[in-house]
């Protein structure tokens, strides 16, 4: 099964629909509907001029889309996203969704493990902590695709 065939079908019951609206590209969200970082991170990829589409969902549902995307514990964030053929998980900063758009590696999405305080949609104690996005090859391995200081 194709990359893209398999990041649609995987999570088709909770992010139905076409990747792209006219030209705009789509970024999907599922997430907490109580977790105030998700909201904002949301807030942060819209200001940078992507359209969202946020689902609020209950912890399994979410848990669920990660397991079916393959996103393991060591990768995961607070939210997860589709956008064409790539996932992207926890608070990436925009500017790297679009690079990654723009490049169009062959690897399954970008993630920002944890939570760390300085990145997008976060900005509380700590801010200002370096953190890295990185890159999910389709074997599952990783490689720093930026690192934010």
């Amino acid at each position: 099964m194709k990359r893209r065939d398999f990041l649609l079908s995987a999570s088709a019951t909770l992010l139905a629909g076409p990747a792209l609206a006219g030209s705009d590209t789509v970024i999907r969200v599922v997430k907490s509907p109580t977790c105030g970082c998700c909201t904002a991170w949301v807030a942060h990829v819209q200001e940078a001029g992507f359209t969202v589409e946020a689902q609020d969902v209950d912890q399994d549902a979410l848990y669920a889309v990660k397991d079916r995307l393959g996103i393991t514990p060591e990768l995961s964030g607070c939210h997860t996203a589709l956008v064409d053929d790539y996932f992207i998980e926890g608070h990436v900063p925009a500017s790297d969704i679009a690079r990654l758009l723009a490049e169009r590696p062959d690897a399954q999405g970008l993630t920002v493990p944890g939570m760390p305080m300085s990145s997008p949609g976060m900005a509380g104690p700590g801010a200002g902590d370096a953190f890295d996005t990185l890159l999910v090859a389709n074997d599952g391995s990783t490689s720093i695709f930026a690192r934010h200081s």
